[in-house]
C-alpha cells in the first residue's frame, strides 16, 4: 500500500486536500489518487487535490485535481487554502506565490478569524473573449447569448478568469439548477466543459449565487465562481466592481480592480486534519 499524507481544509465548505511531493507525479496518477481519496464514503472526501510541488522561482508549484480525476486550472478557494497551508508551515510568512502552470498568483494572508485565517488571491484579469474561454460561437463573445439546451434557449454570460465560467443572471433559485448546471458544464458549446454559476443579484453590492462546478458538482462555494459571477453583472450593469457574493454557507468578497483589470478575492479558509491515507 502507498500512503499519502494529505492536510484537509474547506474555504465556506468547498473542501480540498492538500498533498505535498518533492517529486512530480503523472497526471495519470493523480487522477487515481483523486477518485480513490476524494470519494465520501470510501475515501477521505473533498471536492478536489490541490497537489503542491518544489519551485525554484515560486513558493510552490500548483495543481488541481477534480474528485472525478479531471484537472481545473485555476480555483480561487484552492489558491487561498494552499496559502493558508504554507502559513501554517511558517507563521512568519504572509505573503505566497504559486506557479499554476497558467500563471502566477499571489495569495496573503490578511488576519485570523475565529475559525481560521482571512486570506486575499489574485486572479488575474477576466477574458470575455470567446476563444478564450474557449466556447465555441461565431460570436467574439458570448454575453446574454442564447445557448439553447433541450430545446430551450437560456441567455448565458461566458467569461474566463483563469478557467472557463457561464452565468446565467436568475429571479430565483426554486428550480432545478443543479440539472441545469451539469447538462450546461457538458453542452457541446463548451470543448473543456464550464463551471457555472447562477446568479441572483440583490443589491449592486451583494449577489445572490449558486455555483455548479466542472468535475465536483455543487460544492458551495467558489472563488472563481465569485469572481466570474460578479464580472459578468459588471459587464451586464447589474454591480458594482466591489461586491460581496454570497452562497449558502457565506460570502466571498470580490474587487475588479478597474485601473489593473486584475480580480482580487478575499474569504475565509479553515483548517480540518491532517492523516495519512492508504491507497
Amino acid at each position: 500500500m502507498k500512503k499519502i499524507k494529505f492536510s484537509k481544509y474547506h474555504a465556506l465548505l468547498n473542501d480540498f486536500l492538500v498533498i505535498e511531493s518533492k517529486t512530480k507525479l503523472t497526471k495519470s496518477s493523480l487522477s487515481k489518487i483523486a477518485l480513490s481519496i476524494c470519494d465520501r464514503r470510501t475515501g477521505v472526501g473533498a471536492d478536489g487535490i490541490l497537489y503542491l510541488t518544489e519551485s525554484k522561482k515560486t513558493d510552490a508549484k500548483f495543481s488541481i485535481i477534480n474528485s472525478d480525476g479531471s484537472f481545473a486550472e485555476k480555483s480561487g478557494n484552492g489558491l487561498r487554502i494552499a496559502g493558508m497551508h504554507l502559513h501554517r508551515k511558517d507563521k512568519r510568512k504572509k505573503k505566497f506565490l504559486f506557479d499554476t502552470g497558467y500563471g502566477l498568483d499571489l495569495v496573503a494572508v490578511q488576519k485570523k478569524t475565529k475559525q481560521g485565517l482571512l486570506l486575499k488571491a489574485e486572479l488575474g484579469k477576466p477574458s470575455f473573449l470567446a476563444k478564450d474561454i474557449p466556447v465555441k460561437s461565431r460570436q467574439k463573445y458570448m454575453i446574454n447569448t442564447p445557448l439553447r439546451i433541450a430545446g430551450l434557449d437560456f441567455p448565458v454570460t461566458c467569461v474566463s478568469v483563469g478557467n472557463p465560467h457561464t452565468v446565467l443572471f436568475v429571479d430565483s433559485f426554486d428550480f432545478d439548477w443543479e440539472t441545469l448546471g451539469a447538462s450546461i458544464e457538458f453542452h457541446k458549446a463548451f470543448p473543456e466543459r464550464t463551471n457555472v454559476e447562477f446568479v441572483k443579484p440583490l443589491s449592486r453590492k451583494k449577489l445572490l449565487v449558486a455555483d455548479w462546478e466542472r468535475g465536483a458538482g455543487a460544492t458551495g462555494s467558489s472563488g472563481t465562481g465569485a469572481a466570474a459571477a460578479v464580472a459578468a453583472a459588471v459587464t451586464m450593469g447589474i454591480a458594482d466592481r466591489d461586491c460581496e457574493v454570497q452562497f449558502s454557507n457565506g460570502s466571498l468578497y470580490i474587487i475588479w480592480d478597474i485601473k489593473t483589470d486584475i480580480i482580487e478575492l478575499t474569504g475565509e479558509v479553515e483548517f480540518i486534519a491532517t492523516g495519512e491515507y492508504e491507497l
